[in-house]
């Protein structure tokens, strides 16, 4: 039987249209394991990463530790959860917090780090406080960054939160697990496909933050069109002049 085939008869199953199996409740589900997950990595690793890239002091040993808890496998760690805590959401949400925290940690940190300095200064010398700098000229400047690293650790985390039904959990790694262990093949590829859809959905929406995000003068724009000599040029029209007219 032909993938095609496999996806019809998975949501053709009158099973998952309605009932604690249906795609409905799995996709909620799936939705609250990484949506807990992300919470909690954002209240740690935000805060954190925006003192750390205001005050340049800890970017180093930061961009270290982040590298080597994304090598951690997650699949090892939900396993020693429920060694150490039992069978429970503890169990699925501490790997996947320690898997959301490093993208979000190091994209709040380069983020302000990389706000010109001269602006800051600017801010300092007409009054503001250092917070005051920091939330009212560094985010604002950094929020293209910083959801670029929302959206890395929010791809990640919802793509590896089929793991949930590795510990008897629910979810859409429901389907493929139990599909595997069953050699249900539609209902493996029925679940893996969902999971790919909702990720993929998850990155065109912030994209599309991400673009509202950046500053006006950097957003592309409509392209116009300038002639020259020889033949025609096209020019985004948001492009800012980098040089002066010469005298």
């Amino acid at each position: 039987m032909n993938w095609l085939g496999w996806l019809h008869d998975f949501f053709a199953d009158p099973a998952h249209r309605t009932g604690p199996d249906s795609v409905v409740h799995r996709l909620l589900e799936h939705l609250a394991f990484s949506a807990e997950a992300l919470g909690l990595s954002a209240l740690v690793a935000l805060p954190l990463g925006l003192l750390i890239g205001y005050s340049g002091r800890g970017l180093f040993v930061v961009t270290a530790v982040a590298g080597v808890a994304r090598a951690l496998p997650t699949l090892g760690l939900v396993t020693l959860a429920v060694l150490l805590a039992g069978v429970g959401d503890t169990a699925v949400l501490l790997p996947l917090t320690a898997l959301a925290a490093p993208p979000m940690l190091v994209a709040a940190a380069e983020g302000v780090r990389g706000t010109d300095p001269d602006v800051r200064d600017a801010a300092r010398g007409i009054g503001l406080t250092h917070p005051q700098t920091l939330l009212r000229v560094c985010v604002p400047a950094a929020a293209p960054t910083l959801l670029a690293g929302v959206r890395t650790a929010s791809v990640q985390v919802i793509a590896t939160a089929t793991v949930a039904a590795y510990v008897g959990l629910g979810g859409l790694g429901r389907y493929v697990i139990d599909g595997l262990a069953t050699r249900n093949y539609p209902t493996t590829v029925g679940g893996a496909l969902l999971v790919v859809l909702l990720a993929v959905g998850v990155q065109l929406l912030f994209a599309l933050l991400i673009r509202l995000a950046a500053p006006p003068g950097t957003r592309p724009g409509p392209r116009t069109r300038a002639r020259r000599t020889g033949g025609d040029a096209t020019v985004p029209a948001s492009t800012p002049a980098l040089v002066k007219d010469a005298p």
